[in-house]
């Protein structure tokens, strides 16, 4: 049985902790709003971005299109784009994200496919690692970045769409975490490369009828590129709200289980200490009525 001074030190331990884990809730609390309004704020944004591709792909007389949309015609090579977060503490946030990605990985492989991953965030790419280690083509880490900005998802677009370009895969799938709420974190695959045009809703009356200057394909091919970066900035900006939401969760649950944690040893500490005492007096007794 442990001392106790051994005790006390496990108990003021406990404490310590406790407050830290208190302190990273209270921070975590304070960045979620920001960052919850950001992530709301993309959302209207980027499904208008979709909305309009999509009504000017329909409008496209042509049967083609920028391979951007309609793809290069194989789906051989498959290229992961997983976004996760840069630190820990924050419960399964991260491993979710890199579980749904590590399952369509194995499940391309088993078909026969070709998998590339392209990693943003630490934590995704110290998990995939152990397993993925040949399959990573490249890292972005964003610890330096103070604030997310447009200028951050515009970087790695650009390199998604040179390496789409150089023929290094044939479709490309965003992965990241969607902000729920505090509690729920969605993990969600998207394809970017050949985008994924959502259907119009058919509405009644007569439907309206656009000339498009430039050409149709012309806007698509300058509104495309500029949409992935759109769509991985929102992807970020998720994964920043799911990231302070997931860890303001668990610092809570963590405090609430240092809190149970010191009771019990408290418990502990205190019936050791009577028991102790107890001892003490009964040895008094016993030679003082030897005497």
């Amino acid at each position: 049985m442990a001392s106790l001074k051994d005790m006390r030190v496990r108990i003021a331990s406990t404490k310590a902790t406790q407050k830290i884990t208190k302190a990273m809730q209270m921070v975590a609390a304070s960045k979620l709003r920001r960052a919850q309004s950001a992530a709301e704020a993309a959302r209207p944004y980027a499904e208008k971005m979709d909305a309009v591709i999509a009504s000017i792909a329909g409008a496209s007389t042509g049967g083609g299109g920028p391979q951007l949309l309609v793809g290069n015609g194989k789906d051989q090579t498959h290229l992961l784009l997983v976004c996760t977060g840069e630190r820990g503490l924050s419960g399964a946030f991260n491993s979710s994200i890199v579980r749904l990605a590590r399952e369509r990985a194995q499940a391309l492989l088993a078909q026969g496919k070709t998998v590339k991953i392209f990693c943003v965030g630490r934590k995704g790419y110290e998990q995939l690692r152990r397993q993925f280690d040949k399959h990573i083509i490249e890292n972005i880490e964003l610890r330096s970045v103070r604030q997310l900005g447009f200028v951050n998802a515009e970087d790695i677009a650009k390199k998604v769409i040179a390496r789409f370009e150089a023929g290094e895969f044939d479709v490309a799938t965003l992965f990241y975490s969607r902000f729920k709420s505090v509690i729920s974190q969605i993990p969600t695959a998207q394809q970017i490369i050949p985008l994924e045009v959502t259907k119009q809703v058919e509405t009644t009356g007569p439907t309206p009828v656009y000339d498009y200057e430039p050409a149709e394909d012309e806007i698509l091919d300058g509104l495309l590129p500029r949409n992935l970066a759109v769509q991985i900035f929102r992807a970020l900006l998720e994964n920043n709200a799911s990231f302070y939401g997931a860890q303001m969760s668990a610092m809570d649950n963590a405090t609430r289980n240092a809190g149970d944690m010191i009771r019990k040893q408290t418990l502990v500490y205190n019936r050791t200490r009577q028991a102790q005492i107890t001892k003490e007096l009964i040895e008094i007794i016993s030679g003082a009525e030897a005497v």
